[in-house]
C-alpha cells in the first residue's frame, strides 16, 4: 500500500460517512465515523464466510495486508510490526519480556498522560518486582523532557511517553525523551493511538523503540485491532512470555513441544487474528492512505486553530496548547460541568466527549469549518458551562 498525496478532505470526502447527514460529529478520538467502505468490508467478510465457510488462506492474507498497511503508515517494515487485538495486548507482551530482576533494571517511568492501559499494565508489574514512577505535568499542562530526565536512571527498563495526551491534547517531544532514555540504556514506548491516522508518524525519526496504536479512532475502523511496532535493533532483547500460536516461527507446524518465537516482530502476535476487524481495518486505513496523513494533519490543524480562536473569543479556558507544534488532533476546553455540557450538545446532535473536567473536541479530515462554527455557536449559548 502506498500513501497518496491527494487532498480529499472536508466536503470532498464527507459523503463517504453517513453520520453527517444528521449529526455534527466531533468525537473521532473516541471512535472514527463509520464509512460506507468499512461497512462494505464487514459485509464482504460475512459473504465469504457464508459462501465458503473457513477461508483461512485468504484470512491470513488479509492479516498480512494489514501488517503491511500499518508498516506503511509508520514508515517502517512489515517485519517490524505485530498485528494485535489492542494496545493492551502489545504492551503486555512487551513488559512480559522484561525480567525486573533484583539489582537490575526494575523501573518503569510513565507520564501522567498515559492511557489507563499503559498505567495499569505498568503497575501490574509491581507484582513482579517493578517500581513505577509517574512524571507529572507542569502548571501549564506540558510535561517537558526535563521532568522525564529527573525520573530516568540506570535502573530504568522502560519509559512510556504517549505521543498525544488523550486527556489534554498535549504533544510529547518523544525524540527528546528517547534521547535521554537511551543515554541510560532504557527502552521507550510511545503509545500513539491518539495520533495514528491524524498525525504523521515516522518511526525512523520518532525516536521510540516501541510504538503502539489501533484502528478505532483516526484510522476509521472498529475496536479489536491494533499494532505494535518494534525497532529491529531491540527485538533480540525482547523475548515475550505472553504469546500465542500466531507468534510461533512456523504457525502451520502446530508444534506443542517447545516455545519457538518468530524471529521478527511477529513474536508479539498472539492467537487467532481478529479477522472481521482486519477486513474493516484494511478498508479504513485505505481511506486514510488515499488522502495521506500529511494532508489530514494540515486540515485538522487548521480546523483546530479556528476552533481555539473561537473558544478564546468566548472567554473559554482552552486546556490544549494553541501552538500547533505542541498539540495533537484534539482540543480540550475546561467546563463547569462537563457531563452536562456533553449531554446538552447532544440534544442538538453535536457529538463530543469529556475527559476529566474538560469538553473534548476531536475533528478529523471529514470535518469542515461549518462544523466548527456550529459547535462554537452552540457553546456561545452555553457560556455558563464553560469554565
Amino acid at each position: 500500500m502506498s500513501t497518496s498525496t491527494g487532498r480529499r478532505v472536508g466536503e470532498a470526502i464527507r459523503a463517504e460517512f453517513p453520520i453527517f447527514e444528521h449529526t455534527t460529529y466531533l468525537n473521532s478520538c473516541s471512535q472514527g465515523a463509520l464509512s460506507h467502505r468499512v461497512r462494505a468490508a464487514y459485509e464482504e467478510y460475512l459473504a465469504g464466510w457464508d459462501e465458503n465457510g473457513a477461508e483461512w488462506e485468504f484470512w491470513v492474507e488479509r492479516a498480512e495486508a494489514m501488517r503491511a498497511g500499518f508498516a506503511d503508515l509508520l514508515h517502517g517494515e512489515p517485519d517490524e510490526v505485530a498485528v494485535t487485538t489492542s494496545v493492551s495486548q502489545g504492551v503486555s507482551g512487551v513488559v512480559s519480556a522484561l525480567p525486573f530482576e533484583r539489582g537490575g533494571r526494575t523501573r518503569i517511568v510513565i507520564s501522567e498522560y498515559e492511557f489507563p492501559t499503559v498505567g495499569q499494565i505498568a503497575h501490574a508489574q509491581e507484582l513482579r518486582g517493578a517500581e513505577v514512577v509517574h512524571v507529572k505535568p507542569e502548571p501549564d499542562g506540558s510535561i517537558p523532557v526535563e521532568r522525564f530526565a529527573e525520573a530516568i536512571d540506570e535502573r530504568t527498563a522502560l519509559v512510556c511517553c504517549t505521543t498525544i495526551s488523550y486527556r489534554t491534547g498535549h504533544r510529547h517531544d518523544v525524540a527528546a525523551i528517547a534521547e535521554v532514555a537511551h543515554e541510560h540504556g532504557a527502552l521507550v514506548l510511545a503509545d500513539s493511538y491518539q495520533a495514528a491516522g491524524a498525525i504523521e508518524l515516522d518511526v525512523r525519526t520518532l525516536g521510540a523503540d516501541l510504538v503502539t496504536g489501533g484502528t478505532v479512532k483516526y484510522l476509521l475502523a472498529s475496536a479489536g485491532l491494533g499494532f505494535l511496532w518494534v525497532r529491529g535493533g531491540v527485538l533480540e532483547r525482547l523475548l515475550p512470555t505472553q504469546t500465542g500460536w500466531f507468534a510461533d516461527e512456523d504457525i502451520f507446524r502446530m508444534d506443542i513441544s517447545d516455545y519457538s518465537p518468530h524471529a521478527t516482530a511477529r513474536r508479539f502476535d498472539a492467537g487467532t487474528p481478529p479477522v472481521p476487524n482486519i477486513y474493516a481495518g484494511v478498508a479504513g486505513l485505505g481511506l486514510i492512505q488515499e488522502t495521506g496523513v500529511p494532508a489530514i494533519e494540515a486540515h485538522v490543524s487548521a480546523l483546530n486553530t479556528r476552533l481555539i480562536a473561537g473558544l478564546e473569543e468566548l472567554g473559554a479556558t482552552v486546556v490544549t496548547p494553541a501552538d500547533p507544534a505542541r498539540r495533537g488532533p484534539l482540543v480540550c476546553v475546561a467546563s463547569t460541568d462537563a457531563p452536562a455540557l456533553v449531554a446538552s450538545l447532544a440534544e442538538e446532535r453535536i457529538t463530543c466527549s469529556l475527559r476529566d473536567r474538560n469538553l473534548r473536541i476531536a475533528p478529523h479530515y471529514y470535518n469542515t469549518d461549518s462544523d466548527v462554527d456550529t459547535l462554537l455557536d452552540a457553546l456561545s449559548r452555553r457560556r455558563a458551562l464553560l469554565a
